[in-house]
């Protein structure tokens, strides 16, 4: 996925049209050494473009942490005895409804009459389905309401930031059900959000829409991510 640079083009224009900088363009692609010199035909990596993530080796070193390691992840698991139990709202857990819909493409989801797929925005691209799919759960488990519903991963932290019903707590004290947000790339909206899944063979795992398809789009699926997490917010209501 990308841009491919077409004669007359500035990278002024490319951003502008796309809704980034030339800052955060030029961050990832650093084969642009002067802002005002591109080459028509090249292509160039728009940040931002998809929210879906890879592996992507990664040492963890607290909830809020962005560092990165060169060769390893790392993850603190709960001690053995530890509450890994999922967290319920008042109609159900994010967690088990998420699940109930693995294997299905967002683009297909978004169109069904009742459930999660009737929450969700038809109007969002099937590359950027992250944070709309998981508002939808949340919204069906009855933990936020539709005005709290954000398509935006940075607008659905700031919600949860805002609701009295939830607290940020630390990976190792995480619930399936819980919201982990997680920082995918160097621009500001290069963020990604899933719902913890648990825990397999000390490794965290979470379930959320995930460009998973060859074509870049969405589909629903389980597994790790290793990108540095930005929050985890747990339901307390």
């Amino acid at each position: 996925m990308g841009y491919r640079i077409k004669s007359g083009d500035t990278l002024s224009r490319i951003a502008s049209v796309n809704k980034t900088t030339v800052s955060a363009l030029m961050k990832a692609n650093p084969q642009i050494k002067n802002a005002n010199n591109i080459l028509a035909g090249a292509t160039l990596k728009l940040p931002g473009q998809s929210d879906g993530f890879e592996d992507a080796p990664i040492k963890r070193s607290g909830a809020g942490s962005t560092k990165s390691s060169d060769k390893s992840s790392t993850f603190d698991a709960p001690a053995a005895g530890s509450s890994s139990s999922g967290v319920k709202g008042p109609k159900g857990n994010p967690y088990e409804i998420a699940n109930q819909h693995k294997g299905k493409n967002a683009g297909a989801l978004k169109l069904e009459k009742k459930g999660v797929g009737a929450d969700m925005d038809d109007g969002v691209g099937n590359k950027v389905n992250c944070a709309n799919f998981v508002s939808a759960c949340l919204e069906q488990a009855g933990m936020i309401t539709d005005r709290q519903h954000s398509n935006l991963v940075s607008g659905l932290q700031n919600n949860l930031d805002k609701d009295k019903n939830f607290k940020r707590v630390s990976l190792q004290d995480a619930k399936k059900g819980d919201v982990v947000s997680m920082k995918t790339g160097p621009g500001a909206e290069d963020r990604h959000v899933v719902i913890f899944a648990g825990w397999k063979n000390g490794k965290p795992e979470f379930i959320g829409s995930n460009n998973r398809n060859k074509d870049g789009t969405q589909k629903i699926t389980t597994g790790p991510a290793n990108y540095p997490i930005l929050s985890i917010h747990q339901y307390r209501g």
